[in-house]
């Protein structure tokens, strides 16, 4: 037979630790505890500067769906943007921050989360998602930026996960 090919379709199922972790993430990412540790606790109107790909919505998704890109590459993409929402949260917080630790379980979920990428060969992912991991890593100063809100970084993650999620993972 064709290992390779078995190998790519396999991928395209989320993996059981993938729907595992992200099940556990859904359940961090409820909308009482984003409101209370991504907006209570942070002061009125409060903004982070980030790269303009490192906002991901779910039109974002669909585009890329409808330029043929494959799940796997999509949900890779998911990872790498969401994770860096994170750590740039985690970024602004002191230890005795309110928010500090919520923030903490999420990079460990997120962290678990990427063991569970380092699986994916890279050719299994599209060009164009590649692009964009690679330029949400570099930390592109050049790249342009806009202001967003700690809460809707987690709510763009949450949205998009229920999208490359919910009906692979069965969350029902």
């Amino acid at each position: 037979g064709c290992p390779g090919v078995l190998a790519v379709l396999g991928l395209e199922a989320a993996a059981p630790g993938e729907c595992e972790l992200t099940r556990l993430l859904r359940d961090k990412l409820q909308y009482e505890m984003r409101l209370q540790y991504m907006k209570h606790y942070f002061p009125i109107d409060y903004t982070l500067r980030v790269q303009y790909e490192e906002v991901l919505r779910p039109a974002n998704i669909t585009r890329l769906r409808n330029g043929t890109v494959s799940e796997v590459a999509l949900r890779y993409l998911w990872f790498h943007i969401s994770s860096q929402a994170v750590l740039h949260i985690r970024e602004v917080l002191p230890e005795q921050h309110p928010s500090w630790r919520y923030t903490r379980e999420l990079c460990r979920l997120f962290d678990a989360l990427g063991t569970e990428y380092s699986k994916y060969q890279q050719t299994d992912v599209e060009a164009v998602v590649a692009n964009l991991v690679k330029l949400v890593h570099s930390g592109d100063t050049q790249s342009r930026r806009k202001a967003v809100r700690p809460k809707a970084l987690l709510d763009n993650c949450l949205k998009v996960m229920w999208m490359l999620y919910g009906a692979p993972c069965e969350w029902g």
